[in-house]
């Protein structure tokens, strides 16, 4: 409360009054939650002086209690708890009318205090709403933290233990329907249809896994774009074989995480090649650059391109287009690549491509070039 206690000792230091509080009034009690002059305390809000006009919406002003009809014989007056004879109390009313206690000043001798003096108590008690609202919403924010890494350590937890229990049946039920096939000619396609069926089934158990890891700690250092591009080169070696595909990488060094980076680049690259048009080979750009506010990183192909209106569905977990000639898949993979944004403080935007495919831009935080 340290910024409360300053505001309340520029309120006393402004108007000459030696003492004063913040209280938070409830329906039964005022809680003192800073003080300059007295140890702040609680006492029932049926004994406090403020529970009488706090709810007044209006600066209240006494120059000697000891005269005054309404606290003359308030025990903060007559000497059974304190001696108050000058006493001024402004409520706490926050943007939207709740008033949730009051400012006050108050002095064992009677006193007066000027119009400035009392619009400066005024300013002051807006600015001590400012202080608990703002403390109020840290709180909460910080509870949503804590609940959100709770859930994601929960998700994790969950799609580890399924990944586990379903990845080795799957696997077994791919091999024994590929000894099926060889052994039974007469029922070799159903077998098939139960091997693509089991290998589909196996690669959402991947998706959902690396889906639910992400937005964890980040372990960011210097990456080579053109050398993430290269080792993914490697990886989908058969698939951009199978499909002539053509990739063209500008490099470019980033501050990043290295891993959640190359799945981010993977993803665009393996859709780049998976959704490209009859016919015609992919051809994949990559490339970054940095601007005023951080660094862009671009992956364009010349594929189907994804129509306007369902850009921002895309990108939703599970979702996914269902056009003709499509080949099968999760619905997790640009639902992913726009949580590894996320989680580096970016955003994943996207557009058109040259010949009416797609471009998909990572836009991360200048923090990105810290370590350029």
């Amino acid at each position: 409360m340290a910024q409360l206690q300053k505001l309340l000792v520029l309120a006393t230091t402004l108007t000459g009054i030696p003492l004063g509080v913040v209280n938070i009034v409830t329906a039964d009690e005022q809680h003192s939650i800073a003080a300059v002059g007295v140890d702040p305390g609680v006492c029932a809000r049926e004994d406090s002086m403020c529970g009488r006009v706090f709810l007044r919406g209006e600066t209240t002003v006494v120059p000697d209690a000891s005269r005054d009809s309404e606290f003359q014989d308030h025990p903060f007056v007559t000497g059974q708890v304190a001696s108050i004879r000058f006493y001024a109390s402004v409520p706490l009313t926050t943007a939207e009318g709740f008033v949730l206690g009051s400012l006050c000043v108050f002095s064992p001798t009677p006193a007066e205090i000027s119009s400035n003096q009392k619009a400066s108590l005024e300013i002051i008690a807006s600015q001590v709403v400012e202080v608990l609202e703002l403390q109020h919403h840290a709180r909460l924010l910080a509870r949503s933290l804590k609940e959100a890494r709770h859930s994601n350590e929960l998700l994790e937890s969950f799609a580890a233990r399924i990944s586990h229990d379903l990845r080795n049946p799957l696997t077994s039920v791919i091999g024994f329907t590929e000894l099926g096939e060889l052994q039974n000619p007469a029922g070799a396609e159903e077998f098939r249809i139960i091997g693509r069926t089991s290998r589909r089934m196996l690669a959402m158990v991947d998706d959902i896994l690396s889906f639910s890891r992400i937005g964890g700690a980040l372990r960011p250092r210097q990456v080579s774009l053109a050398a993430l591009v290269r080792d993914i080169e490697e990886d989908l070696a058969s698939d951009l074989k199978e499909a002539k595909a053509e990739i063209t990488v500008s490099d470019f060094v980033l501050h990043a995480d290295a891993e959640q980076l190359r799945t981010l680049l993977q993803n665009l690259i393996h859709n780049a090649v998976a959704y490209r048009r009859p016919g015609v080979p992919p051809r994949i750009l990559v490339t970054a650059h940095a601007g005023p506010d951080g660094v862009a990183v671009h992956v364009a192909d010349n594929g189907k391109g994804i129509p306007a209106e369902d850009r921002s569905h895309v990108t939703e977990p599970l979702a996914r287009l269902y056009r003709d000639d499509d080949p099968p898949g999760t619905g997790l993979g640009l639902a992913t690549c726009v949580r590894i944004a996320h989680a580096h403080g970016g955003r994943l935007d996207i557009g058109s491509g040259r010949d009416g495919g797609t471009t998909v831009s990572l836009r991360l935080p200048a923090s990105a070039l810290s370590a350029s």
